[in-house]
């Protein structure tokens, strides 16, 4: 049962993030945008039986909502806070399946393309990953196909109007400091 540490606004005025003080995952990140994606997942399936819930995002020890824009926060938030705290914590299978998943081959990838978005991976854990989780969100990358990365927001950045913005041309011109002709995409 995890505790509640804080709630926190985002930049993204319709998402809030859940600060708690026991992890609910161990390096696990889980993105659903609706209902029918969390169906094998009890705590997001709970929160989207919430009315008015569009996103559900958590990792480790925090947790983003995003809503659509027509609910109460205070009532959503306490609605929440319920699931949240009725939810297990991180046990040691989600340390497992974390091993699992960090072990997934690129084999269908060329050695070169393989470096290459070893590279940029890190490039996005140094300088773009903490602040987007900072505010309630993250990114992953999706593919590396040629000169063109596609990437998929996260959380409260999944439907930030800055994520689509600023924050993609931010990242597309850090990433052109090792990748010249890089094209960056969301999805």
């Amino acid at each position: 049962m995890p505790k509640i540490a804080d709630i926190e606004d985002t930049p993204n005025p319709n998402a809030k993030k859940f600060i708690l003080k026991e992890p609910l995952t161990w390096g696990i990140a889980r993105s659903y945008d609706n209902a029918r994606e969390a169906e094998e997942d009890l705590l997001a399936a709970s929160i989207f039986d919430i009315e008015h819930v569009t996103n559900v995002f958590y990792v480790d020890h925090w947790l983003t909502v995003t809503q659509d824009g027509r609910a109460d926060w205070p009532e959503l938030l306490r609605r929440v806070a319920e699931r949240v705290r009725a939810a297990p914590a991180a046990s040691e299978q989600s340390a497992q399946l974390a091993s699992a998943a960090a072990a997934v081959p690129m084999s269908e990838m060329s050695a070169d393309d393989q470096q290459r978005l070893y590279m940029i991976n890190g490039l996005l854990d140094e300088q773009i990953r903490p602040y987007l989780q900072g505010d309630g969100g993250d990114l992953h990358v999706l593919a590396l196909e040629g000169n063109r990365l596609t990437v998929h927001y996260q959380g409260a950045c999944g439907s930030c109007p800055s994520s689509l913005s600023g924050t993609l041309v931010g990242i597309e011109h850090l990433l052109r400091t090792i990748e010249p002709d890089i094209e960056v995409v969301a999805v």
